[in-house]
C-alpha cells in the first residue's frame, strides 16, 4: 500500500530537537495522521464507555463476568503460538527508553526488556521522541553512551546476547498535546505505538524478533479489538504479514480482570500473553469502588501482597486463563532497588524478592518482572528451577483453580487496616515522585523502590479513600485533610532540611506537594493524576 501523503494540517507544536528528523518524517507523520484519523473516533466512544460503566459500578458495588460473551469463554479456541524470540520470558525487565537504560536494560542478561514510554517516563516531547530515536539506533547497533559524571561508557553486547524488545506506549487517556492533525491532538498510544511501529517493524523482522508490544490501562474486550484493528491495518500498511505484531496485556484494572478471556480471543492472531500489574490493579480498585463503602477500604499498599486472597484470586485466574489459551502468563514487579551502602537492607530485600518469584513460577506463571539488572538473576534462579530447560510452563493448565467474580473484590478478605505510618508514607511518596514527574523523570528511586506513575496513583488514592472512609488509625487520629495538609507541610519541610535551600528552589517540591493535595482532597476524583500533572509539565 502507497502511502499517502503528509497531511497539510499536521503541526508538530514544540522546540526542535537533535536528530528529531529521524523520527518526524514526513512517511511516519502521515502514518500516524492515518491511525489517528481511522482510530481515535472510537478511542473517544470507548473513554466515554468508561465512564458509564464505572457509574454502573458506583450504583451496584459490583462486578461480574459478561453474560453476553459466555460463548468466548466457553469455546475451544487458542492464541496464535509465540514466536521463537518471545516463546522464553521467564525474566522481563522494565524501564525508560533514556540512552543509557536502553543499553543496560539490552545487556541485563533479561530475555525481555519492557521498552516504556508509559508508566516509566514523563511523557515530555524530549522523552517520547528520543525515546524512539535510541530505540531505532539500537537496531541498528550504532548506540552508545559515556556518562557525563562518572565517565564511565556503555555499548552493546553481541546481537544474541540481548533481550527481546516489548515497547509499551501510552495509555488510551492521554492526549500528545505536542502534535495534531486536524487541529486535534493525537492519543499518545497512537503516536508512540505509530512511530516505533512505522520505524522499526521491518527491521526488527530482519534481526530475527518482531513489533512487540504491552498494552496498558486495558479496561475491556473493546478495548483489545480496537488495538487488534490498529494491528491489522498496520501490517497491511507497511507491508508485513499479518500476525507478525505481538501483543502482551497488563490486567491492571479490575475491569479487565472481568474480561481476560475476551481481551486474549479479541487479540488471538496477536497475542502473546497477560501481565499481572499489581500498582495499577489496587489504583483501579479503589477507583471503581471508592464509594463502595467500608468494605473497599484498602489497608496501606505494602500491607497488599501478592499471597493476598483476593490478589491471589486474580492471579491465579490468569495463570489458568492464559494456560488455557496457550498464552504466557507474567508475573508482577520486582521493584527494590539495591543499595550499594548497606548490605543488611540488600540481604532482606533479596530474600523477599526471591520468595516472590518463587510463589510465581511455583503457581505457574511463565516469567516475571523485574526494575533492577541487579534483580535478573534472582528471578532468573526462580524460574530455572522450576523450568529447566524449558520454555515456559504452558502445560502446567491450573484447573484446581476456581475464581467466582466476589472472590476477585473480596477486598475485606484481607486482615489488615490502613495506619498513619501508611498514610504518611503515600504523602511522602506522592510527593516526591511528582516532584521528579514534573522534571521529566518516571521512573524514580525512593525509599530503595522503583516507583513509577502507578505508584503515585495508588498512594494519592489511598489518601483520598481513607480520608472519605473516615477511616481512624491506630494512634487515635482520623483521616482528614487537614491531617493530609499537616503531614504534607512536615515532609516538605523535611524535603527542605534533607536537599538545602538552594536545591529545593531549584526542584518542582512546592508544585508536586500542591498537586498531590488537589488529586487526593478533591471530592471530584481525578481519572487520572497524569491528567492534571500534564497540564504542569515543562517541555
Amino acid at each position: 500500500m502507497s502511502a499517502p501523503a503528509p497531511s497539510p494540517l499536521a503541526i508538530v507544536d514544540a522546540e526542535p530537537l537533535p536528530r528529531q528528523d529521524e523520527v518526524l518524517t514526513d512517511a511516519a507523520l502521515a502514518f500516524v495522521a492515518e491511525l489517528h484519523r481511522l482510530f481515535t473516533p472510537r478511542r473517544d466512544e470507548l473513554l466515554a464507555r468508561r465512564a458509564e460503566r464505572r457509574a454502573e459500578i458506583a450504583r451496584t458495588s459490583t462486578l461480574d463476568f459478561l453474560p453476553d460473551t459466555a460463548q468466548v469463554r466457553e469455546g475451544d479456541w487458542k492464541v496464535a503460538p509465540a514466536p521463537a524470540a518471545l516463546n522464553d520470558r521467564r525474566v522481563e525487565i522494565t524501564g525508560p527508553t533514556d540512552r543509557k537504560m536502553t543499553i543496560n536494560a539490552l545487556n541485563s542478561g533479561a530475555k525481555v526488556w519492557l521498552a516504556d514510554f508509559e508508566d516509566a517516563s514523563a511523557p515530555t516531547w524530549e522523552n517520547v521522541v528520543l525515546g524512539q530515536r535510541n530505540l531505532i539506533d539500537a537496531y541498528a547497533r550504532r548506540i552508545d553512551f559515556t556518562d557525563p559524571k562518572s565517565g564511565k561508557s556503555y555499548a552493546l553486547k553481541a546481537d544474541e546476547e540481548l533481550a527481546t524488545v516489548v515497547m509499551r506506549p501510552r495509555g488510551w487517556h492521554l492526549d500528545e498535546r505536542h502534535l495534531r492533525f486536524d487541529g486535534r491532538p493525537v492519543p499518545g498510544a497512537l503516536v508512540d505505538f505509530g512511530l516505533y511501529f512505522f520505524h522499526n517493524a521491518k527491521k526488527l523482522i530482519e534481526l530475527g524478533k518482531g513489533p512487540y508490544f504491552y498494552l496498558p490501562k486495558t479496561e475491556s474486550h473493546l478495548e483489545a479489538r480496537l488495538w487488534n484493528e490498529i494491528f491489522v491495518f498496520a501490517q497491511d500498511y507497511v507491508g508485513i504479514p499479518q500476525g507478525t505484531v505481538r501483543a502482551t496485556v497488563l490486567i491492571e484494572t479490575i475491569t479487565a480482570a472481568y474480561e481476560m478471556e475476551e481481551i486474549l480471543y479479541e487479540l488471538r492472531d496477536h497475542a502473546a500473553g497477560l501481565n499481572a500489574g499489581r500498582w495499577d490493579y489496587l489504583f483501579s480498585i479503589v477507583k471503581n469502588f471508592r464509594d463502595g463503602g467500608a468494605k473497599f477500604v484498602l489497608p496501606d499498599r505494602n500491607a497488599v501482597t501478592m499471597t493476598a486472597p483476593f490478589m491471589r484470586a486474580y492471579t491465579e485466574l490468569l495463570v489458568r486463563t492464559c494456560h488455557k489459551r496457550g498464552a504466557h502468563a507474567i508475573g508482577g514487579m520486582a521493584a527494590f532497588i539495591p543499595s550499594r551502602k548497606d548490605a543488611e537492607v540488600n540481604k532482606v530485600a533479596f530474600e523477599k524478592v526471591k520468595a516472590d518469584k518463587d510463589r510465581e513460577a511455583a503457581d505457574g506463571f511463565d516469567g516475571s518482572w523485574v526494575a533492577h539488572p541487579d534483580l535478573v538473576p534472582i528471578a532468573m534462579a526462580s524460574f530455572d528451577a522450576v523450568l529447566g530447560d524449558r520454555p515456559h510452563q504452558k502445560e502446567k493448565l491450573r484447573e484446581d483453580v476456581s475464581v467466582a467474580p466476589g472472590d476477585l473484590i473480596a477486598i475485606d478478605s484481607l486482615d489488615a487496616a490502613p495506619t498513619y505510618e501508611g498514610l504518611r508514607n503515600a504523602v511522602q511518596v506522592g510527593i516526591r515522585y511528582i516532584e521528579a514527574w514534573l522534571r521529566g523523570l518516571g521512573a524514580v528511586a525512593i525509599f530503595n523502590l522503583m516507583e513509577d506513575a502507578a505508584t503515585a496513583e495508588i498512594s494519592r488514592s489511598q489518601i483520598w479513600q481513607w480520608i472519605n472512609a473516615g477511616v481512624v488509625f491506630e494512634n487515635g487520629r482520623k483521616a482528614t485533610p487537614e491531617l493530609a495538609r499537616e503531614i504534607a507541610a512536615e515532609e516538605l519541610a523535611a524535603i527542605r532540611a534533607e536537599t538545602g535551600e538552594e536545591a529545593f528552589a531549584a526542584g518542582r517540591w512546592q508544585q508536586a506537594h500542591d498537586l498531590l493535595l488537589t488529586v487526593s482532597l478533591d471530592e471530584d476524583y481525578a481519572d487520572f493524576l497524569t491528567l492534571p500533572a500534564y497540564e504542569q509539565l515543562r517541555g
